[in-house]
């Protein structure tokens, strides 16, 4: 094997890369309709909203942690965006940008809360999740928002570029954003040390606690961001947005081989979790397969994923231990 191409099996997104690829292929050459440029658009909107979902996830388990508080967090901040545009008449700017601040105050919140007391970042994100979902039902009575702007509308509907969606764009920018992060400021560096191992980190001179609180901070502004552009793809304001993102939550970032102890993770390989994710599910449509099974699936897909990524990291491992 040639050294570029050892180097391109050894990277991180390598697995899944090969995994999306096959299921491409896969799909394509039992429904060709699969690569339409309809059924393309509608595998971008889903990837575009889905991506920020792991995102959101990806950095928090970045630090070792896991934020079970993200689908409710992302739908307060929907309910909240789709409520200022209806019940105050704010223009989508200023809605979008309200919204925003206030899943970042809300990732903020859970932040300060684990580095103040200590406590695991489980029982705190599970109580919060009963706290963002008690406040998105108390302010909504369960009802949606229906007074969504048609600006809001167009943009969730159309495209920019071919079947590539304008829900599209904004993702994109957040993917670079973050692999500029985690590669190249030192806050990124900060939060792999941190989840890497805390102690070194702490002894190295960062500050565990403002570390923690940031990464937090981070998941609550882009699980706040999928919100919103999931109203946009919508066009309601749904109180039941987010209930069902834990689980994707996770999945993408372990299918990229992010490590759940903290200190690993891959932008390009968990945006590639999330392709395989969005064409299982997909899939399951196009041959009009009971949807439940895509949780049978993706099971074997995590296990395939990690099991390559180990098989990739034993290689990787085996030099160091002849010397």
């Amino acid at each position: 094997m040639s050294p570029g191409l050892s180097r391109i099996v050894r990277t991180d997104w390598f697995g899944p890369f090969v995994i999306a690829l096959a299921a491409i292929a896969i799909v394509a050459a039992f429904n060709p309709s699969f690569l339409s440029p309809l059924n393309i658009q509608v595998l971008l909107l889903a990837i575009s909203i889905n991506a920020l979902i792991a995102f959101s996830q990806m950095s928090i388990i970045a630090i070792g942690q896991m934020n079970l508080s993200v689908g409710a967090i992302g739908g307060l901040v929907a309910i909240s965006f789709a409520g200022m545009m209806e019940v105050w008449g704010f223009p989508a700017p200023v809605a979008a940008t309200l919204a925003l601040a206030l899943g970042l105050v809300c990732g903020l919140l859970n932040g300060l809360v684990i580095a103040w007391t200590g406590i695991s970042a489980f029982i705190i994100t599970l109580a919060s999740l009963s706290l963002y979902k008690g406040i998105n039902l108390g302010i909504t009575q369960a009802q949606p928002f229906y007074g969504v702007l048609d600006a809001v509308k167009a943009f969730g509907q159309t495209n920019v570029l071919g079947p590539i969606p304008w829900l599209a764009v904004p993702t994109a920018i957040v993917a670079l954003l973050l692999w500029y992060m985690f590669n190249r400021l030192p806050v990124g560096r900060f939060i792999l040390a941190v989840g890497g191992n805390q102690h070194a980190a702490e002894l190295s001179g960062i500050s565990v606690g403002f570390t923690v609180t940031v990464a937090h901070a981070i998941s609550g502004l882009l699980a706040g961001l999928a919100g919103i552009l999931l109203v946009a793809r919508l066009q309601i304001g749904q109180p039941t947005i987010g209930d069902d993102w834990l689980i994707l939550s996770f999945a993408a970032p372990v299918i990229g081989g992010a490590v759940l102890a903290g200190g690993h993770v891959s932008i390009p390989a968990t945006l590639l979790g999330v392709v395989i994710v969005a064409i299982i599910t997909q899939a399951l449509v196009l041959f009009n397969i009971d949807p439940y099974l895509v949780q049978v699936v993706l099971g074997f897909l995590i296990l395939g994923a990690v099991g390559l990524n180990r098989f990739r990291e034993a290689r990787l491992e085996r030099p160091a231990g002849r010397i």
